[in-house]
């Protein structure tokens, strides 16, 4: 199978092929920048920045150290604040505005691209699953298959108490408040 076909095909949110050793390869990388996330207790605010930046793939550069850390650590206001440990499949498609606030055990399915807004602060135990498998299990056909997503999509200034599910194709407008232990279908 050709590898940009089947991204392209995921990126679009049609049917396409996970276990394709490219996409492998990907999720792979994403699985090692986020385990080095995830065992650093005492890393400071920069450091945290640029290994959420590994995750992610994100390829900016951080702006050159300031003289103390509290000035340093100011530098980085705007960025997100994710507490580990985070799970994510491949890190490139989800993309966080400013001040937002991810609690420890966020678990991003990022098969299409998951999007949250500016200010938007998530309690504890939160999933987004972007990625879907077919119903039918003839097509599903366990690693063999295909499967397929659609984007996630969440405005600014929102809040998604802990434990709460958010599936495939969701949009939450701006402002809302999704409630502890929601699953949450649709807009």
């Amino acid at each position: 199978m050709d590898f940009k076909e089947e991204k392209a095909k995921m990126a679009r949110g049609e049917l396409y092929h996970a276990f394709i050793p490219e996409l492998v390869a990907e999720r792979m990388r994403c699985s090692q920048a986020r385990a080095r996330f995830n065992a650093t207790a005492d890393a400071t605010r920069r450091q945290r920045v640029q290994m959420w930046r590994d995750i992610t793939n994100d390829p900016t550069p951080l702006p050159p150290p300031a003289p103390t850390e509290e000035e340093d650590d100011a530098l980085f206001d705007d960025d997100a604040w994710v507490e580990p440990p985070i799970f994510i499949d491949y890190g490139y498609n989800v993309r966080l505005g400013k001040n937002v606030f991810l609690n420890w055990n966020t678990t991003i399915i990022d098969t299409c691209t998951v999007t949250i807004g500016d200010r938007t602060l998530f309690g504890p135990n939160c999933s987004l699953f972007s990625g879907t498998h077919p119903l039918d299990p003839s097509v599903r056909n366990g690693t063999q298959g295909p499967e397929s997503g659609k984007p996630i999509w969440i405005g600014e200034d929102c809040w998604i108490g802990g434990n709460v599910v958010i599936l495939p194709g969701v949009r939450i407008g701006r402002g809302s408040t999704v409630g502890a232990g929601s699953v949450v279908t649709k807009n």
